[in-house]
């Protein structure tokens, strides 16, 4: 059977949108399409046509819970990531299931050729992990797809989740906060007025090519968000060569402490779909103290009665010149002991200071 009039296609973002009718449970639905590329909207004739075809088997779920399953990461829908040629990459494909007493049973997959995929492991919360590994080839130099959908127990399956692997290129990861480097600033201790924050990547930056990819300024007493903004669009984020400027517009809490996290994907290149950095979820990759003024100390320093005493320091040499030696510069030297008396004195004192 076909699609005829159960479905609708959004050719701007190639979406094919269809509900089967529960009539027609057991049977096979066919759908061809045809994929053209034209110059612009006025060229009469395609630069390319290429056919794909879809095979669907319409099924009753054996459960009344009719929420699909989802796939949450860890990279999102669509990412594009660099990979180096002949280097083993790890990537975990997370879902989660929200039906009661379902679980993750199996992922539909679509992979490069060479790709292993671990057995799905449960991680308590409904959530279930695959793992991917993978040393791609010269052969394999470019983009190469990767796509998966969850099926669960009741035979429901998530929307497709696909990612790119571009091949032969470096994603331009950020780089660890350290006093030494320097990489990011501020860090350490800083007033709670401060609003201009900076980090350097392993290669130049750009913004990133999808919206909803965001900075988050963590308070650490609580672990929420206190600033969010979107790199792919919020203008107080700036690129410029391999650093990225934060502008914030916040007050921070004397005393308090907060970290900075990053979606995948805020750091991005230019080649092809913009190989992304990886996302960073440390809560010590990137923190900072904030000073509080009210906070100060006393040190109180309490010195025992002066005392006297003869101290006798080791043999001194003092040297003279032999003149009569001045063929050979050779130098005579004598010795004398010095004798030194020295009085120690002490005192009390009280000191108050501001710790910054």
């Amino acid at each position: 059977a076909g699609l005829n009039g159960i479905s609708t296609l959004y050719e701007e973002n190639c979406t094919l949108v269809f509900t089967l009718p529960t009539t027609r449970i057991g049977w096979y639905y066919v759908i061809a399409l045809q994929i053209e590329d034209y110059y612009d909207s006025s060229s009469p004739a395609p630069m390319s046509s290429v056919p794909i075809q879809f095979l669907f088997y319409a099924y009753s779920s054996s459960s009344s819970c009719t929420t699909r399953p989802q796939i949450i990461g860890e990279r999102p829908n669509r990412a594009c990531i660099g990979t180096p040629i002949n280097v083993t990459l790890t990537e975990r494909v997370i879902a989660q299931s929200f039906c009661s007493g379902a679980n993750i049973s199996n992922y539909v997959t679509s992979s490069p050729i060479g790709m292993r995929h671990s057995t799905v492991v449960s991680q308590g919360g409904g959530l279930y992990v695959m793992t991917l590994t993978w040393t791609p080839t010269d052969n394999q130099y470019g983009p190469q797809g990767f796509c998966a959908g969850a099926v669960d127990s009741s035979n429901l399956q998530s929307d497709a989740w696909c990612i790119t692997y571009l091949v032969g290129f470096d994603s331009p990861n950020l780089i660890r906060a350290t006093v030494v480097q320097g990489t990011a600033s501020p860090i350490g201790t800083i007033f709670s007025n401060h609003s201009i924050f900076s980090i350097q990547a392993t290669r130049d930056v750009h913004r990133p090519t999808r919206n909803g990819t965001y900075v988050k300024f963590m308070d650490a007493t609580t672990n929420t968000s206190v600033q969010t903004f979107d790199a792919g669009w919020q203008s107080n984020i700036l690129y410029t060569g391999n650093t990225i400027i934060i502008i914030t517009n916040y007050t921070w809490i004397p005393g308090r402490r907060y970290y900075v996290l990053f979606d995948s994907g805020v750091a991005s290149g230019v080649e092809f779909c913009g190989p992304e950095s990886a996302p960073i979820t440390d809560s010590t990759f990137w923190a900072f103290n904030i000073w509080d003024p009210g906070v100060s100390s006393t040190t109180t320093t309490t010195t025992t009665p002066p005392t006297t005493g003869t101290v006798t320091t080791r043999p001194l040499s003092t040297t003279t010149v032999n003149t009569l030696l001045t063929t050979t510069g050779l130098h005579v030297t004598s010795t004398n002991v010095i004798i030194t008396t020295t009085t120690e004195s002490t005192t009390t004192s009280t000191t108050t200071s501001s710790n910054i």
